[in-house]
Order: C-alpha cells, then structure tokens, then sequence
C-alpha cells in the first residue's frame, strides 16, 4: 500500500460567496520530493487551489488532509498546516511588511513562540539559502523588486516547511535574477523541501518540474512532466500552448534524430549538446 500523499484536497469544492463554483470535486496531491508545477488559464483555480492548500481558504466541500491525517481549522490545527505548508504570493509588496529583511523574515518563526535562538538560526538559515544574509539590516522598501521576491520567499522558508508553493515566483524577474532564483529552488529542494510552482511558462515547467497539473475545465491532470506537456489535447484544453522543448522533440522523432525512451531537449543548452552528440556520432 502506498504511502499518503503529504498533502491532499479529497472531494475539494469552493465557490466565493454569490459566487460561481471555482473548483468543484477536485482531488489534488502533493507528492513528497517531487517538484510540481501548477499550470492553467487565467481564471482557471490556480490561485484559488493555491490558498486551499496552505489553509487561507476552507473547502466549502471535501476536506485537507496533511500526511493521511484531516486539516482542522482552528488555531491549533491550522499552526500544524503552516508548519508543514507555506504560501508565496506572486507580488512581494502583498506580503512583506516590516521595517528590514531581518525583522520581516523573523515574523513567522517569532509567531511560532520559538525561542530567540532558534529564531535567529532560522532567520541566518533563510538568508543564506536566499543569499541575501547581506540585506539582513536593509529597510524593505529600499528593495529591488527580485530582493523583494527572494525576501518573501525567505520568510516562508524560515518557518521549515515541508511544502513551499509559489505563486509564479519568476514573474517580474530578468534573465539573470529567473536563473539565479531557480537555482535557490533547486538548493532548497536538495535540501528536503517539497516545491509547488504556479506558473504560465510551459517552458519553465517542461525544464524544471518532475510533475505537471494543467488545470481544465473538466477537472486536474496530473503526469510526469515530458510526458503531460507534451499532450496537445490537455494543453488545448487548458488554454497552454505546446512547450518549446516538447516541439523540439517531436521534430527530432519525426526526423530519426531521436529514438526509444531517449528524453528530448529541455532547453538551447540541452538541443546544442545533443547536436554536437549526433554530429560527432556522425564523425563530421
């Protein structure tokens, strides 16, 4: 028998008051050690599901569970979740609020009740892994906008949770700061933590996921990433476009180039290291 998802939605139902249905009957797991991106239109749930997840909705239907075992909602139970999930908002300035980094991404741990010196080792752990302990004493206003995003995500992390899920944590980002934030995420989940990404760029989540959920009309569908992404009719029906490296690869199939369970091209990084595979196979 296997084991319980870390967090499930069972039968999960919610509409907002005088509201339409939002979601209605889903059933979602988070996959413990698997990285998980959250996919679908706009309007589709995403966020809705998001906050369901980490307790700032109830299900009006169905129920949260956190390893096997059912979500209360008062104050104990609800401490529980936050230990174990933890929610970062797409736009940092919704969430960030004290007067420095330090103090803000002091708050959850302080909150918890810890001791100072355990919140201080927190606080040093969740700078580090952000690599911003050098903002610690900045005033939070006084931020880039990617300090800011790392900074929230800081916070979170301070609290140890099990579960961290993002709300489209490279919007707003350049180049260099989307790279350098995605190899935070990958120090964070080498490190233990679960991470769930909501996101609108197939291509991100075709190079960065091991799981794919495409919210549709018609309910949630769950795959391994190469292999979900790369369904046309999902994506259509999810409002997504095919990614990048899932075209790429049918071309390549197409074409001889690539053969059996040989995974396709991620990325130009990935497709440049595969030609010169081929071209030096070739002996050209």
């Amino acid at each position: 028998m296997s084991e319980p998802a870390l967090v499930a939605l069972r039968g999960a139902s919610f509409a907002y008051e005088d509201g339409p249905a939002v979601l209605s009957g889903l059933d979602f797991d988070i996959r413990e050690g698997r990285a998980l991106a959250l996919l679908g239109r706009n309007g589709s749930g995403k966020t809705t599901l998001m906050r369901l997840l980490s307790g700032g909705l109830r299900p009006n239907e169905g129920r949260l569970t956190v390893g096997g075992q059912p979500v209360t909602y008062d104050r104990k139970g609800l401490t529980r979740l936050r230990t174990t999930v933890q929610l970062v908002v797409q736009d940092p300035d919704d969430q960030l609020f004290a007067a420095s980094v330090e103090q803000d991404v002091s708050f959850g741990p302080l909150n918890l009740g810890l001791p100072d010196g355990e919140v201080r080792a927190r606080v040093a752990e969740a700078l580090a892994a952000l690599d911003i302990t050098a903002l610690a004493d900045r005033p939070t206003h006084l931020l880039s906008y990617g300090q800011r995003k790392r900074t929230a995500i800081a916070g979170a992390v301070a609290m140890r949770p099990r579960v961290l899920i993002l709300d489209e944590p490279t919007a707003g980002l350049d180049p260099d700061g989307q790279e350098r934030l995605l190899t935070t995420l990958d120090g964070l989940r080498d490190a233990g933590t679960t991470v769930v990404m909501a996101t609108h760029d197939v291509d991100l989540a075709l190079r960065w996921a091991d799981d794919a959920a495409l919210l549709t009309p018609s309910g949630v569908r769950t795959g391994p990433a190469p292999v979900a992404l790369a369904r046309t009719d999902l994506l259509r029906e999810a409002g997504l476009r095919l990614p990048w490296g899932a075209a790429v690869t049918d071309l390549l199939r197409a074409q001889g180039l690539l053969t059996g369970s040989a995974p396709g091209p991620r990325t130009a990084d990935e497709l440049a290291a595969l030609a010169t595979e081929r071209l030096g196979a070739s002996g050209r």
